[in-house]
């Protein structure tokens, strides 16, 4: 059963691995506990922010928050996150 869609690159891994063609890279555990601090570094780091709303945008934002049933603050924080990361 599939779950999910694979992107080209996960799909063109996934052939590299099944025909074989993949190496191990040398010192597995050195190289894994590396990406590991990565991806901690990358995905724990949070930050808090003060930014100053007008009355009107912070009761829109808490509405549509509540239209969607998340915190205006998640939700504040995840269109922040898309527009940096488009």
């Amino acid at each position: 059963m599939k779950y999910f869609e694979l992107e080209k690159e996960e799909l063109e891994t996934l052939q590299d691995y099944e025909s074989g063609d993949l190496v191990p890279v040398n010192n597995m555990a050195k190289e894994k506990r590396l990406y590991e601090s990565y991806a901690k570094n990358t995905l724990e780091k949070t930050k808090n922010i003060n930014i100053r709303l007008s009355d009107k945008v912070l009761h829109k934002l808490k509405v549509k928050a509540a239209e969607q049933g998340i915190p205006y603050q998640t939700l504040a924080a995840s269109v922040l996150h898309r527009f940096a990361n488009n």
